[in-house]
């Protein structure tokens, strides 16, 4: 059963009711990227005192700058990337490396669909902590790639597709939005 894109009501709502309406144009989903929190027990604070009292499953803090990254994060549309940079420029703070940073440490993925970040020259960039895939990747031993090559699957079953080098084929499907 093929999963199809859903435009939430409001972002209050669509994590209070777990609530979507079919939008009218339909595009094709991971169908693991569906937004049922409450089926994948992911508590994604909104208030600033629950923000302030949360922490992760490690017991770390989650920082103003990582909520600001995520929030952005979450609006990025499914079958759309953006970079890094774009981020940080949107959000007005940080660096690609700090954007880079929160989202390897994201405690709410797939709600916050972090492998819809890709570098500004349009390589695929990381993900779970790896940069790059096969002859690219980046990272010494312990980077075997496999977990940029699980991001490029992801984003397929989106219909954004890389190059066999690594790099974004469709540009059409940079998606940037000014804070």
């Amino acid at each position: 059963m093929p999963a199809i894109r859903t435009q939430l009501r409001s972002t209050k709502a669509a994590i209070d009711g777990h609530e979507a309406t079919t939008s009218r144009t339909s595009t094709p989903v991971v169908v693991d990227e569906m937004q049922n929190l409450a089926a994948r027990k992911i508590h994604y604070p909104l208030g600033e005192k629950d923000r302030n009292t949360f922490k992760t499953q490690d017991g770390k803090r989650v920082t103003p700058h990582q909520w600001a990254v995520y929030d952005f994060t979450r609006t990025i549309p499914c079958g759309r990337v953006t970079t890094y940079k774009d981020i940080c420029v949107a959000l007005g703070q940080g660096s690609p490396r700090s954007v880079g940073s929160a989202l390897r440490n994201n405690p709410f993925a797939p709600f916050v669909p972090c492998h819809r970040i890709i570098a500004s020259n349009l390589y695929i960039g990381g993900f779970f902590g790896e940069w790059g895939t096969g002859a690219n990747a980046r990272g010494g031993q312990k980077n075997t790639g496999l977990q940029c090559n699980r991001k490029m699957e992801m984003l397929a079953k989106e219909g954004v597709t890389f190059s066999a080098e690594g790099y974004l084929e469709d540009e059409s499907l940079l998606w940037i939005r000014r804070g």
